[in-house]
């Protein structure tokens, strides 16, 4: 009787960890992949950290439409490649790209010839991009209300990052497509080093950069 007890209870343990992990390989599959295909296309910016829970998020995509219109098997699938995956990462940006039409809206240059200099505005339901910082932030200051995200690329990697977390040089002997430039950083510690290395004049940081200073740049 014992032995038997055993037995049932050994194969129950078998059938609930292969289920876990059933249930595991199909989200890593198909369920992640899916959820992260609709995030991309639909709401790539979704700030996940404003969500307390799972059911908070899940509740946000289904009665909010955050996302557009999902029907129950998208939202659960988007819910859970957010909630599971990014939760509590560093925010990742893809790398700033334009195609060969696109033109800066302040001075009209085609963006595709200075991708190193590429900076973009979002919008709630539109998006803008620059060739340069300084030409963001001239549009950004006569275009602030619904601004979602400003993003800029660090001159040394090239990593899209958060303008309003950066840290950048400006009076320095490196120009870009419309002359001086705010030159942006991920780290104080990298615009310090450029600073030193091209003659920069000050490092500041998004807060400081006022309209009189970026069109003194053109001066």
């Amino acid at each position: 009787m014992f032995i038997r007890l055993f037995i049932f209870l050994f194969l129950s343990v078998i059938v609930v960890l292969q289920a876990s992990s059933y249930s595991q390989t199909m989200k890593e599959k198909k369920i992640y992949p899916m959820g992260q295909k609709i995030h991309q296309k639909k709401c790539p910016h979704l700030e996940i950290s404003q969500y307390a829970s799972y059911d908070s998020l899940l509740q946000a995509v289904e009665e909010q439409h955050i996302c557009g219109n999902l029907n129950t098997k998208y939202s659960e699938a988007l819910s859970l490649y957010l909630w599971d995956k990014t939760r509590n990462h560093t925010k990742h940006y893809e790398k700033l790209t334009v195609d060969k039409k696109e033109k800066c809206p302040v001075c009209g240059m085609f963006l595709y010839k200075y991708p190193q200099w590429i900076s973009r505005i979002y919008y709630d339901d539109k998006s803008f991009s620059f060739d340069g910082i300084k030409d963001m932030m001239k549009f950004y200051f006569d275009n602030k209300e619904g601004v979602r995200e400003l993003l800029v690329q660090d001159y040394y990697t090239g990593k899209t990052i958060d303008a309003k977390q950066a840290y950048f040089v400006i009076g320095s002997d490196v120009y870009g497509p419309m002359g001086n430039e705010l030159i942006a950083f991920d780290t104080l510690k990298s615009a310090k080093h450029f600073l030193l290395d091209h003659r920069g004049k000050k490092v500041i940081e998004f807060s400081e950069i006022t309209p009189e200073l970026v069109y003194k740049l053109d001066e």
